[in-house]
């Protein structure tokens, strides 16, 4: 089924990514201030959705971004290479002091009544250097390259990581690829760089370049600046706050084709109820609702951009692709770490309705 986006039949890479790699910490169900192990996972919201596209669904996707030369930044490269991401890296020297550095995010699980604590180090962060100019977009973008994407996170780490957003995007539409954006509004990092205003007036400058925008109705208040709807929601899986919006984000920004976002309402750290929505071409497609014996929540939301772009890349119908995203997200939340363990057979069979019966 055809939609108004005019995604190219191919290219070098279905889809490159621009934003920051960070490692995360986890010491599972125990609190930091008691652990004595944790894994290590590497991630970041741009690279998650890189990631997914291509050990899932089997698409040829890269990653631009900022790489430091010291044994943290060789640890993310090998998982990166793992994953089957081609990447494409500014690289920074380290002084074997102070840095610069590969964030670290630290991240327990919670159990039960007890929600996850997530907290962060990115002081002297290689990718919040990053400015225009660091990447030649002619080469990246050369090959052909269907999809390009990034999103909040890295735009608010510094002054000039928006910059380079709008500079990729900009080079991106130029060259024939579909853009997209997630918003993923995150209040304390905007404000270590200015303010909500900034945040609103920078997301703005870089939306009027994106055809395909993910967020849900807090991201569309808070980082596109849009009045919240008029009746509110009934619960965190009715779907109208969301789409009661959706007039006023296409008045500001008319070129935005498709909004997609996850609908989750958490009953306890480890049991959510999970739905996804999206809005395409004017019409709106939900998925059903299911209900999550959660190991994992962190990349969830990622889980579902990646299968619904899967979708719209390869054809399919909205309802299809949404359905997709949101079978991809409830499957991603199963497995320990921030990006994929899935197969495209157990997407598309949880997709169709699919159960938790063993597989002989």
């Amino acid at each position: 089924m055809k939609t108004a986006l005019n995604i190219r039949p191919q290219g070098a890479l279905d889809l490159l990514s621009l934003g920051a790699l960070v490692h995360r910490l986890d010491p599972g169900i125990i609190p930091f201030r008691k652990a004595s192990s944790c894994q290590i996972h590497v991630s970041g919201g741009e690279f998650n959705v890189a990631a997914n596209l291509a050990d899932c669904f089997q698409m040829r996707t890269g990653i631009a971004t900022a790489m430091v030369d010291y044994p943290i930044g060789d640890l993310i490269a090998e998982r990166v290479r793992a994953m089957g991401v081609q990447p494409f890296y500014r690289r920074f020297k380290h002084d074997g002091v102070r840095g610069p550095n590969m964030a670290t995010v630290y991240s327990d699980r919670g159990q039960g009544v007890r929600a996850p604590v997530v907290f962060y180090n990115r002081s002297n962060e290689a990718a919040a250097q990053l400015k225009p100019g660091d990447f030649d977009w002619g080469t990246l973008l050369g090959g052909g390259v269907r999809w390009f994407h990034s999103g909040g996170i890295f735009a608010a780490l510094s002054t000039t990581t928006a910059e380079v957003i709008i500079e990729g995007m900009a080079a991106a539409k130029a060259a024939g690829a579909i853009v997209s954006f997630d918003l993923n509004y995150r209040a304390k990092l905007w404000n270590s760089v200015g303010s909500q205003d900034r945040a609103v007036a920078t997301v703005d400058r870089i939306v009027k370049h994106v055809d395909v925008l993910v967020g849900n109705e807090e991201d569309l208040q808070l980082g596109l600046g849009i009045p919240g709807p008029e009746v509110a929601a009934k619960s965190k899986l009715d779907p109208s706050a969301f789409l009661g919006m959706m007039d006023r984000v296409v008045r500001k920004h008319p070129q935005i084709k498709v909004v997609a976002t996850t609908l989750r309402e958490v009953h306890s750290t480890n049991r959510h109820s999970w739905g996804a929505v999206a809005w395409v071409d004017g019409q709106s497609y939900q998925a059903p609702t299911c209900e999550l014996d959660v190991l994992d929540r962190v990349g969830g939301g990622d889980g579902f951009a990646a299968g619904f772009f899967y979708g719209l890349l390869t054809g399919a119908s909205p309802e299809e692709a949404v359905r997709l995203g949101w079978a991809h997200g409830a499957l991603l939340t199963t497995f320990p770490g921030d990006t994929t363990m899935a197969s495209l057979d157990q997407v598309r069979a949880f997709a169709q309705g699919g159960s938790a019966r063993i597989q002989r």
